[in-house]
């Protein structure tokens, strides 16, 4: 039974089923992109939404997404494509459109300020073979592309997708294995080396959404903003960090909002250790 290896599940499918995800498909006994094309989202977007706060301020960007993630964060802000019952049935119900057309559509925005394109709203790493494909053409008409991913997937889809990628945004959810895996469902070593991979091939800013009673501790703040710190070291590059406030939602209601002080607090920690802390949702 073929496997799948675009994240740490590798997941076995059968012919004609969807691995966990909900994105990918085993069709004559390959694993493919079953969500390639389907697009249940599209917006222009200011490019700070995404967020990123140190690439091109100002401009807009198509933003495309489909259905499917490898992750099961029960505070999703998107799960209506991501991960709940009603994602999963967009495999029948969602629109096609080809990377043609997602670019011809980002290039007639261009008189709107729009740069580019940005993969976005589910997971889509998943689909890595459309990004894949709508990125390079939207490089070779002339045209920027934003990939805002959790970050879980193998450095083979990295290198898939890299040589077409201006810039990302990724989930830097935690810093813990244990929050990774038992409150996610993730792989925190593999989140962990997709992004130092990424720094080294495009423009990369972090978010952490912060979380009471789960990430919301000193140590850990000091810890993350501590080892992006080295990454800068190592890669003479200045990485953006987002500390992002939560409100309770999904399946993650036992709980009040981040109070804006935790959030503020820190981000002065987070400011010991490097330039650029942005505070979201406040």
């Amino acid at each position: 039974m073929p496997f799948c290896d675009v994240c740490f599940r590798q997941c076995k499918i059968e012919e004609n089923s969807t691995g966990f995800c909900g994105g990918r498909v085993c069709s004559d006994g390959k694993i493919v992109a079953g969500n390639y094309g389907k697009i249940t989202s599209i917006a222009l977007d200011p490019i700070e939404k995404k967020p990123l706060k140190m690439f091109r301020p100002g401009k807009n960007v198509l933003s495309v997404g489909s259905y499917g993630c490898n992750l099961r964060c029960p505070f999703c802000q998107n799960s209506e494509i991501s991960w709940s019952q009603k994602a999963f049935q967009f495999k029948n119900t969602a629109e096609y459109f080809s990377p043609e057309e997602i670019v011809k559509a980002a290039v007639n925005l261009r008189k709107k300020d729009n740069i580019g394109i940005a993969f976005t709203y589910n997971e889509p790493l998943v689909g890595y073979e459309f990004v894949r494909d709508t990125a390079k053409l939207s490089k070779e008409a002339g045209m920027e592309n934003v990939l805002v991913t959790n970050g879980c997937a193998s450095l083979k889809v990295y290198e898939e997708i890299k040589a077409y990628i201006d810039a990302m945004n990724i989930d830097l959810k935690a810093f813990s294995d244990s929050f990774y895996k038992d409150f996610l469902g993730g792989d925190f070593k593999m989140v962990k080396d997709f992004i130092r991979n990424a720094v080294q091939s495009c423009h990369v800013e972090l978010t952490t959404l912060i979380i009471p009673g789960e990430n919301d501790s000193e140590q850990e703040m000091r810890e993350l903003s501590l080892w992006i710190a080295s990454l800068e070291k190592d890669f003479g590059k200045k990485i953006p960090l987002h500390i992002t406030r939560f409100f309770p939602r999904f399946k993650l209601t036992d709980r009040g909002p981040t109070p804006v002080e935790k959030i503020m607090q820190l981000v002065d920690l987070a400011k010991e250790n490097l330039q650029f802390v942005f505070a979201g949702n406040v």
